[in-house]
C-alpha cells in the first residue's frame, strides 16, 4: 500500500515510517524537516499552514494515511497553543484525506485522555482498557480527545475508514542503548526509580512494535478499524518489581484493583487489539536493554533492601 505517514521525522514516527517500509509498504513520510530514513521518501513541509494539508494530500493520494504530526509532548508549549495546534491540525489532515479519497486513516491519541495526571483522579477499572471514562487534565490530553472525536467524525461522515491508537510511552530504538527518554531520563533511570515511571503508571510501547500495529490495522477487516479506537502497548509494565507491589506509593489512583496486577503485568490492557487485529508486541525491556548490552538495572531502594 502506498502510504503517507504526517510526523515521519519524531521519535515515533521514524521507526513506524521505517517499519511500514521494511514490510513492503510504499512509504512517504511528511514532516518539517526530514529524517534521512532508509525505503522512505520524505517530502517537507509544514502541515499547519493554510491549506498546506489539502495540498500535500491530494498530490500524493495515498491508500493509507497515519496522522502523528502536532505537538508530542504535554507542557512544552502553552496550553492554549498545544489545543489549538493538535486540534486543528487533525482535522485539516483528516478533512484533506477525505477529500482525496484515502482509503484508511489512522491518528494518533494517547492514553492520557484517560486523566491519571489529575491528583485527584483514581482508576475506573484496573486494568485500564478502551472502556474507561475520559477525564483528561491537561490541554495535551484534551486535545487528544478532540482529535478522537474528530476521527469518529470522519467514520461516521466520508467514505473510508478512520481509526485512532493510543500508543503507551514511546520508548525508539536508540533509548534502549542509553538516549534520554521523552522526559529525558535514560530507560535504566526509570526503572530505578519507579517515580520516574509511575507518572505514566508505568507503560511504555516499543516504536518498533507500533509499527508493527499499524502494519495489523492495515489488513484488518473494516469493521475491526472504521470508528475504532486501540490501546498499543508493550505486554508488561516499565517497572522491576509488580505494579501491584509499587501503586500505594507511586500510583494511588490506581486504587486496591491494582493489586491483581502481578508478575510484569501492565497497567493498561492491549487484549482489543490482539483480540480484533491480531497484534501483540515482539518486545519488551528486559531483552531490549538486553540487547544493548545494558545488564546493571538499579534496584529501587525498597527492593535492594527487601
Amino acid at each position: 500500500m502506498r502510504v503517507v505517514v504526517t510526523g515521519s521525522s519524531g521519535r515515533l514516527g521514524r521507526s513506524l515510517a521505517s517499519g511500514l517500509a521494511t514490510v513492503g509498504h510504499e512509504v512517504v513520510g511528511v514532516d518539517r524537516a526530514p529524517a534521512g530514513l532508509d525505503g522512505v521518501e520524505e517530502r517537507t513541509a509544514d502541515l499547519a499552514a493554510p491549506g498546506a494539508a489539502a495540498a500535500v494530500i491530494g498530490g500524493l493520494r495515498p491508500d493509507v494515511l497515519v496522522h502523528l504530526a502536532g505537538v508530542a509532548v504535554p507542557f512544552s508549549a502553552p496550553e492554549r497553543d498545544i489545543l489549538l495546534t493538535n486540534a486543528a491540525l487533525a482535522h485539516d489532515v483528516l478533512a484533506a484525506a477525505a477529500s482525496a479519497g484515502v482509503r484508511r486513516v489512522l491518528a494518533a491519541s494517547s492514553p492520557t485522555p484517560i486523566g491519571y495526571s489529575s491528583p485527584a483522579w483514581r482508576a475506573g477499572t484496573v486494568p485500564i482498557d478502551e472502556t474507561h471514562p475520559l477525564e483528561p487534565a491537561n490541554a495535551y490530553a484534551l486535545s487528544k480527545v478532540v482529535i478522537e472525536e474528530t476521527v469518529r467524525m470522519f467514520a461516521r461522515t466520508a467514505p473510508g475508514e478512520y481509526g485512532f491508537f493510543r500508543p503507551c510511552y514511546v520508548i525508539s530504538p536508540e533509548e534502549w542503548a542509553g538516549a534520554p527518554t521523552q522526559q529525558g531520563h535514560t530507560v535504566a533511570e526509570r526503572l530505578a526509580d519507579p517515580a520516574l515511571a509511575a507518572v505514566s503508571l508505568f507503560n511504555y510501547v516499543d516504536a518498533r512494535d507500533v509499527a508493527g500495529f499499524v502494519d495489523a490495522w492495515l489488513a484488518a477487516p473494516a469493521d475491526a478499524v472504521d470508528g475504532e479506537g486501540y490501546f498499543v502497548g508493550a505486554a508488561d509494565a516499565l517497572a522491576t518489581r509488580p505494579v501491584a507491589e509499587l501503586w500505594r506509593e507511586f500510583a494511588p489512583g490506581l486504587g486496591p484493583a491494582a493489586d491483581a496486577l502481578v508478575g510484569t503485568a501492565p497497567v493498561f490492557s492491549i487484549r482489543k487489539a490482539a483480540d480484533r487485529l491480531g497484534w501483540t508486541p515482539q518486545r519488551d525491556w528486559r531483552t531490549e536493554l538486553a540487547t544493548a548490552g545494558i545488564t546493571d538495572i538499579p534496584q529501587p531502594t525498597e527492593a535492594r533492601n527487601a
